[in-house]
């Protein structure tokens, strides 16, 4: 059987980064969508763009297209805009797929949920880029792609772009927890991943308010996409499973 998928990006990233493992679930018989998101196209004020641009992106995508039934899959920062997007649009969405994604409470944003000491480098990032923010090179390498070699871990920096600081720092307006969400939910954990340290987990701490979910582990670092996108793939397909 066909399913659509339509994987969503996150931060400093594109639809374009998506696509190699895109390309495996393709493999597998399936429709995959792979959009870039309102804050990280060509000419995007990155100053001014926020949370509800990238949402209102999103849903414009969707219904550009007409999909429905789809498999909606997040990474990272992603979440947010898949939970706000999910209100939405709720009768075209049959799974909502979190890979290490950020999963907020009602009212909450992304910043509310990292480490204060991440906060402080990207407010002062922000504060000296107009807003935008760009990951440094040693925390790109240590923590977001951990298993690459250099070579990769340097030409995959290379791929990212700035990131409107303002999609971070705004709140989820959600009528609901995402755990009173009838929608069908899962989570993918990698377990590589060092982004969040590990005395603040991705899972359980953010994967827990989904209420009830389905968990896939995966091997990989935060930029699986990069380094194994066939085992992302096939950790997908799994959490996309009926």
């Amino acid at each position: 059987m066909s399913d659509i998928y339509v994987i969503v990006h996150g931060a400093w990233h594109t639809g374009a980064e998506m696509e190699p493992a895109a390309e495996f679930i393709r493999q597998k018989g399936h429709q995959v969508f792979c959009p870039t998101l309102a804050g990280n196209r060509p000419g995007d004020n990155k100053s001014s763009t926020g949370l509800q641009d990238a949402v209102d992106s999103l849903v414009a995508y969707i219904k550009e297209h007409d999909l429905k039934d789809i498999k909606l899959v997040a990474h990272s920062y992603g979440g947010m805009v898949i939970s706000l997007a999910s209100e939405v649009i709720p009768d075209r969405i049959k799974r909502l797929i979190y890979v290490n994604a950020f999963v907020p409470e009602p009212g909450q944003s992304l910043t509310d949920m990292i480490p204060p000491m991440h906060v402080g480098l990207f407010d002062q990032i922000a504060a000296e880029n107009h807003g935008a923010i760009q990951l440094p090179m040693p925390v790109w390498r240590e923590s977001f792609i951990n298993d690459a070699d250099e070579s990769l871990a340097i030409a995959s920096y290379k791929k990212l772009n700035k990131q409107p600081y303002k999609t971070l720092t705004d709140k989820a307006h959600l009528k609901m927890p995402l755990a009173a969400s009838p929608i069908g939910k899962s989570y993918v954990n990698c377990r590589e991943d060092t982004v969040m340290p590990h005395s603040y987990p991705w899972h359980p701490r953010l994967s827990e308010r989904l209420g009830l979910f389905r968990y896939v582990e995966c091997s990989g670092s935060h930029e699986v996409w990069f380094t194994d996108p066939k085992a992302i793939a096939d950790a997908v397909i799994k959490a996309a499973r009926d």
